[in-house]
C-alpha cells in the first residue's frame, strides 16, 4: 500500500513535567494475573509526571457495557487506572485490541483519550505518538478491516449483540490468534517509509510506538527514527516488563521486573 499521512493532533506537555511514561501492549487478560498485578503495581508507584498508553492496554474490549458487568475483569482493571488517575494525568490512544474502549470508559477511569497519531511538544522537542498498526502497511487484509472495524456502521452491529456473545466472539479472536502465533505466522513490521513521511510531516524527530512486540530503536533517515515499545507479560522467563522513560536528557528504558515480585 502506498504510504500515507494522517491528520495529527497536537499535545504541549505543562512546563511542570520532568518525566513522561510511555507503555503498550500489555494485553491485560483474566488468565494472566502476574500481568495484571504488574500493572498495578506500577500504576501505584511510578514517579512519571504522566502516563501515555499506546493501545492494545487489554487484550480485548467488547463494550463500555462490560464495566457494568458486576466483578468483570474490565471493572478491576479500571479500577487500577481510575486510582492512578487521581495522582497524575494519563492519556489512552486505542489499539487494534481495545478499539471500542469509548467514552464511558475515559470517563470511568477519569484519564483522556489521545488521537493516533499525536505529536507531543516536550523539553523542545517533538515526538509522534502511535499505536504502530496504521504504519504496517504491507498488512493489506488487516489495514482493510481496521477501516471496516472503526467505522460507525460496523460498531453499531457488533455493539448491539449481547454482551455474552460478544465475549464469545471475543475467545474466538483469541484463539484464532494464539493459533496464528503457534503456525509461525509472520506479522508485517512497520514501514520505513511511511514512518519516515510522517515524521517529516509533523516535523519531528522520534516516533514512539508499540504494536509488533519487537522493542528497539531503528534509525530511518539521517536525524530520524523510530522507538519500539516493549509489551508486557510478566509470566515470561525473563519477565518482559518496561516504560520508556522521556526526560529533558530523552528516552531511557526502564526495567520494572526488578520492583516486582509475584506473591
Amino acid at each position: 500500500m502506498t504510504p500515507t499521512v494522517p491528520r495529527f493532533e497536537e499535545l504541549t506537555a505543562p512546563s511542570h513535567w520532568r518525566t513522561v511514561d510511555f507503555i503498550s501492549d500489555l494485553h491485560l487478560q483474566a488468565c494472566e494475573p502476574a500481568t495484571v498485578a504488574a500493572f498495578e503495581h506500577y500504576l501505584a508507584t511510578t514517579a512519571a509526571d504522566a502516563l501515555f498508553i499506546l493501545g492494545d492496554l487489554f487484550e480485548v474490549w467488547v463494550g463500555d457495557d462490560a464495566l457494568l458487568d458486576p466483578g468483570s475483569f474490565e471493572a478491576k482493571g479500571c479500577a487500577a487506572l481510575h486510582a492512578a488517575a487521581q495522582r497524575l494525568p494519563v492519556f489512552f490512544m486505542h489499539g487494534n485490541r481495545d478499539f471500542l474502549a469509548g467514552p464511558a470508559f475515559l470517563q470511568h477511569c477519569g484519564i483522556a483519550g489521545l488521537h493516533d497519531p499525536t505529536v507531543l511538544a516536550f523539553a523542545g522537542q517533538r515526538y509522534v505518538l502511535t499505536h504502530g498498526d496504521l504504519l504496517c502497511v504491507d498488512d493489506v487484509d488487516y489495514q482493510r478491516f481496521r477501516v471496516l472495524a472503526r467505522s460507525a456502521s460496523w460498531q453499531q452491529q457488533f455493539l448491539s449483540q449481547p454482551l455474552a456473545a460478544r465475549r464469545a466472539q471475543a475467545r474466538g479472536i483469541r484463539q484464532e490468534s494464539e493459533s496464528r502465533k503457534q503456525s509461525g505466522a509472520v506479522y508485517a513490521d512497520v514501514d520505513a517509509g511511511a514512518a519516515t513521511a510522517w515524521l517529516q510531516a509533523a516535523g519531528a524527530r522520534t516516533l514512539i510506538h508499540g504494536h509488533t512486540h519487537k522493542p528497539a530503536d531503528h534509525p530511518l533517515i539521517p536525524g530520524l527514527r523510530r522507538v519500539v515499545l516493549s509489551d508486557w507479560d510478566a509470566a515470561a522467563m525473563p519477565p518482559r516488563l518496561e516504560t520508556l522513560r522521556l526526560s529533558a536528557a530523552g528516552l531511557e528504558r526502564v526495567p520494572l521486573a526488578p520492583m516486582y515480585r509475584a506473591s
